[in-house]
């Protein structure tokens, strides 16, 4: 077995892919410490989606979310205050990782064992799916979406699916299959 390092966890709804980014507004005391330690040591945690439950925690006695084993770190590349009063940040996908197991810290927070998992390797297009590249560039002019300040290599296949993955519309579950 690979070596495995503990990350904070963040489970959540939406899946974050390697190279993506994800606005996230937060508000709980765990994940305002979680991403001011993050930020200060510079350091990541990891974002994994929910297989069953909630991704807030309303009271202490609500039981952590039934998460999925394979997710992405995160890094914050920008924050700022909201007019709600909340933090918000966006965070740029890393390297995909397996957890191996999970701990609740005192202040509920989750933390994991990772492995992070090998890279997949890049893929051309093929010619059969230049249509999809054809949406992913229509979709990127959208103004909410040129916000998010995507990196995309439209040759890779890897990036090209990713990219769909978070921009259209579909049921969280099957994104976690890509």
């Amino acid at each position: 077995m690979a070596d495995t390092v503990e990350i904070p966890l963040f489970p959540l709804h939406p899946v974050l892919f390697p190279g993506g980014r994800l606005p996230l507004q937060i508000f709980e005391p765990r994940y305002t410490d979680m991403i001011g330690t993050c930020m200060r040591d510079g350091k990541a945690f990891g974002v994994v989606l929910i297989r069953r439950g909630s991704d807030a925690r309303l009271i202490s006695e609500m039981p952590q979310p039934e998460i999925f084993d394979v997710g992405t770190e995160a890094h914050v590349v920008d924050f700022n205050l909201l007019a709600n009063g909340r933090l918000g940040i966006v965070v740029r996908g890393g390297r995909k990782f397996r957890v191996r197991s999970t701990r609740e810290q005192d202040d509920h927070l989750l933390i994991g064992e990772v492995e992070y998992l090998a890279e997949e390797p890049v893929l051309p297009i093929d010619s059969g799916h230049q249509e999809l590249v054809d949406i992913l560039r229509e979709l990127i002019k959208h103004p909410m979406i040129e916000k998010l300040g995507l990196e995309i290599d439209f040759s890779d296949a890897r990036s090209v699916g990713w990219r769909l993955a978070e921009l259209l519309p579909d049921a969280w579950l099957r994104r976690q299959c890509m």
